[in-house]
């Protein structure tokens, strides 16, 4: 059999430990794989001065696979995460994280069995942020149409191949109406296509209550980016931990799966590190590749191993990096076993982007101009075809009408609006007139599709 390359980026801290763990129990099964070393983290921005370089990335694109360990992050000096930078630099948009009881490891819950699927690439964590004034910084939410798309029918695809039955979208559409609202229609339009598996929703907030009182009501759950994020960690908490936590983040036709504990550089070197999410990341790796028996072995040594309470310390045991490898090595059951694996990431092959077009007549109907101000502004009235509508103040309207008891910070948005299309040359006009009196930091065009407004309204609108 034809030996499949894989990336191996062995990491930071405890990383090198665990992935070699993962090695000596993958070169004891004889699997077909070779590992290719590439670095990220504090080692490649010393000697790249980049935590992940582009060596790295090539490698990564070269091989289509990668196997992970934790890396840092240096704090200041403008370094980016390294995991974000490698997920957004090779497109990987699907980011999968299954939260499984395992025997041996007592935790608040019992029987608890589902999976996250996690937007990758987009929301808060496309990284846009700017000061608009000395006391106000802005963070851009950014959801999009094929983001949304994508990762639900990602979501979909995976649930119906693991055979499971109920998928659920996690969101904020009833406060975030626009981003939020578009995931949550991306989620329910895609849904459609996959009548054999129940779909649902539920607000972020409701979700983690019901998680912590009763988490096994749950089997699949899609979430944009920053709340897959936070959700993601505490579905780790339910099962024991992120050190018993696997992730695989998936692309069109690349994927790297990870360790997503931190490198633990306080314990590198003592031989008490826990290799059992790297392996388990791992194994979801031997999923994706199609060695699916070979991962029903693993899987059952660990049971085996965990059941008898052979642990790491971390998981309540006495066991080291090495006994715990080496126990799991002697319990591997032979070939042949069946039955459906515990964790199975969706295959590339419908991992993919889809075409959407625009929908409707677009037309810009106005703008949202944001000024600097120490107090209440008095901008125009009217400038051209442009009318001002109302003036906020951190999302609260304070004009027209009586203005509310609050603080106001020296940022104002101004809402003009129009009874017919106007173009670019209506808002300079108007950015001219705004400009000889006040500061304006940035503009918002506002549209519409088939007279429906396309952005959020005011109170009183």
């Amino acid at each position: 059999m034809e030996k499949k390359r894989v990336t191996l980026i062995k990491g930071d801290g405890i990383g090198p430990e665990i992935a070699d763990a993962v090695m000596e129990i993958f070169d004891a099964m004889e699997l077909p794989i070779v590992f290719e070393e590439a670095e990220a983290g504090l080692q490649a921005v010393e000697k790249y001065g980049n935590g992940a370089p582009e060596q790295t990335l090539e490698a990564v694109r070269r091989n289509k696979i990668a196997l992970k360990g934790p890396t840092t992050t240096p704090v200041g000096g403008g370094h980016k995460s390294v995991n974000v930078t490698i997920r957004k630099s090779l497109d990987l948009f699907a980011n999968m994280r299954p939260a499984k009881t395992l025997p041996g490891i007592k935790t608040r819950y019992d029987n608890v069995d589902l999976i996250l699927v996690r937007e990758n690439i987009e929301d808060t964590y496309a990284g846009i942020e700017h000061w608009q004034t000395p006391d106000v910084a802005q963070c851009l939410k950014l959801v999009t149409r094929p983001g949304s798309l994508a990762i639900a029918r990602y979501a979909f695809e995976m649930a119906r191949s693991m055979g499971r039955r109920r998928l659920t979208c996690v969101h904020k559409a009833n406060i975030h109406k626009i981003s939020d609202g578009l995931f949550l229609d991306s989620f329910r339009e895609v849904a459609e296509d996959y009548p054999d598996i129940q779909s649902d929703d539920i607000l972020i907030d409701n979700a983690c209550m019901q998680l912590v009182s009763k988490p096994e009501q749950f089997d699949v759950m899609v979430l944009p980016n920053l709340y897959g994020d936070i959700v993601s960690d505490l579905c780790a908490g339910l099962v024991g931990g992120l050190g018993v936590a696997p992730g695989g983040n998936i692309g069109v036709d690349t994927a790297v799966f990870e360790a997503v504990h931190g490198s633990a550089p306080d314990i590198a070197g003592r031989g008490i590190a826990n290799p059992t999410a790297m392996l388990l990341s791992a194994n979801l790796m031997l999923y994706y590749l199609g060695f699916a028996e070979s991962a029903r072995r693993i899987e059952t040594a660990m049971a085996t191993v965990l059941g008898a309470g052979i642990k790491t310390r971390d998981l309540g045991g006495s066991a080291s990096t090495q006994e715990y490898t080496r126990a799991i090595i002697d319990a591997l059951p032979p070939l042949e076993l069946s039955g459906r694996p515990a964790f199975a990431p969706s295959r590339g092959a419908f991992a993919h982007r889809e075409v959407v077009r625009e929908r409707g007549d677009w037309n810009l109907q106005g703008v949202d101009v944001f000024v600097r101000n120490e107090g209440m502004p008095k901008p125009p009235e009217k400038v051209g075809k442009l009318s001002l509508h109302l003036i906020s103040n951190r999302g609260t309207k304070i004009y027209p009408g009586p203005t509310p008891d609050i603080y106001l910070v020296d940022h104002f948005r101004l809402r003009y609006r129009a009874t017919e299309p106007i173009n670019n040359d209506d808002i300079f006009l108007l950015l001219g007139e705004i400009g000889k009196k006040y500061e304006w930091m940035h503009i918002e065009k506002l549209h519409t599709i088939d007279g429906v407004a396309m952005y959020s309204k005011a109170q009183g609108e």
